[in-house]
């Protein structure tokens, strides 16, 4: 038989929702499935795992259906904000798109290669400066959520020590006259408690030129920073779930004064009140952020606040879990 025409006959086979048979003498395998994936089985959100030279750092990809035959998304790599990707090119069970550098060292565009598997996807992600890593990928959990009961509030900074807390790496981080601060860049801050639903009220303070954020779950950015208080709203300034969701106004109060963010995250659906007013409104974070600790969307995770850009200051952080 023909080649042509064995796989045509093998697409009948496929039309008519068989999967695994005897045919001409021989069992059709998945392997051999593989090569007549549609390209509507990588249209989705996919939480990724890249394997830098033996650890794990996080990164996101959605695919979406632009017209009835052009594949189009957004992507987040191990660091920096979501990206648009113009076409997603899909041939067989494989796929490869390409995006400019955005904060990668190197001028090349950043590629990523991969092919549908039996659990996800997986592949390769060459970086703008010719390294090239592997990585896997799992479909994104939805993150559907009843309505929240709450628990009790607990203070996760006592106002004395890093109790509760711990450094990403070398520790800057210190405790005055009840105030947390990063006088310089350096480490992160994470929790050493892990959460899933939650209420939490932040009090917080930064200089001029100031840059920090705060990270839900350990995978969420809420943006703070020294934004202008008349810039039009975007999702990488004050407020803005960062590279997702932009607030809808500018609420800032500027550098050397306390703010305060009271935010609540149930599932995907994130609220935020900056200084007293509502700016993002029970919105869906579509995927983790740059700078998240893994891509684990589905498990609780920490709070931990940014410390690796600039100086900032904390005197009040509580939290509210869901029972």
């Amino acid at each position: 038989m023909r080649k042509k025409a064995f796989l045509l006959c093998l697409s009948c086979l496929l039309m008519a929702g068989i999967t695994e048979k005897t045919f001409a003498g021989k069992r059709v395998k998945p392997a051999h499935i593989q090569m007549l994936a549609e390209p509507k089985e990588l249209i989705g959100r996919w939480d990724i795992t890249i394997d830098i030279n033996g650890k794990p750092a996080p990164a996101w990809l959605e695919v979406k259906l632009s017209g009835v035959k052009t594949l189009v998304g957004y992507f987040v790599s191990t660091a920096g904000s979501a990206r648009p990707v113009a076409e997603v090119k899909f041939t067989g069970d494989k796929f490869k798109f390409e995006i400019p550098p955005q904060w990668e060292s190197g001028t090349a565009n950043l590629i990523m290669e991969g092919s549908l598997t039996d659990d996800g996807i997986k592949g390769t992600m060459t970086e703008c400066n010719g390294k090239q890593y592997s990585w896997k990928g799992v479909k994104a959990p939805y993150l559907k959520r009843t309505t929240a009961t709450w628990g009790k509030p607990v203070n996760l900074f006592n106002g004395k020590d890093l109790s509760g807390w711990k450094a990403s790496g070398q520790n800057q981080w210190v405790v005055k006259n009840g105030i947390l601060t990063s006088p310089k860049p350096g480490s992160n801050l994470i929790t050493e408690q892990k959460f899933s639903d939650f209420k939490l009220h932040v009090e917080f303070k930064y200089a001029k030129g100031g840059n920090s954020g705060i990270y839900l779950r350990g995978r969420y950015e809420v943006q703070i920073e020294d934004s202008p208080k008349d810039a039009h709203p975007n999702s990488v300034l004050f407020g803005g779930v960062y590279g997702f969701l932009a607030p809808n106004e500018m609420v800032t109060l500027g550098p050397d004064e306390w703010q305060t963010y009271d935010i609540t995250l149930v599932g995907r659906l994130v609220t935020v009140v900056a200084n007293g007013k509502t700016i993002i409104s029970n919105q869906e974070i579509p995927g983790i952020t740059g700078g998240a600790l893994d891509s684990n969307e589905g498990e609780p995770g920490p709070i931990y606040l940014q410390g690796d850009h600039a100086p900032v200051e904390f005197r009040k952080i509580v939290i509210t879990p869901a029972k």
